[in-house]
């Protein structure tokens, strides 16, 4: 099951369960779709090299049993700058 982490590990921008502008990589590492096409090389995660592709969005009526993680996480990737 995936995590669904809370925030953009680039510019800590808000990504719940269910926004549309979210990506990950392999690892579940999580961006935003404008720091991914804007501010990441190659639009490729920047801890694993790995394609970023659209993150799935949790069904609602699964979040209450499967509650996506309120644990942030930023990085201080020297392409993100400060949020």
């Amino acid at each position: 099951m995936l995590t669904l982490k809370p925030n953009c590990e680039c510019c800590d921008k808000d990504l719940p369960a269910d926004a549309a502008d979210a990506v990950i990589c392999s690892f579940e590492c999580t961006f935003c779709a404008d720091c991914a096409s804007e501010r990441l090389p190659g639009g490729r995660c920047p801890n694993c090299g790995g394609e970023l592709v659209k993150r799935p969005v949790r069904p609602v009526d699964r979040l209450a049993k499967f509650p996506a993680s309120d644990k942030r996480v930023v990085k201080a990737h020297g392409f993100c700058g400060s949020a």
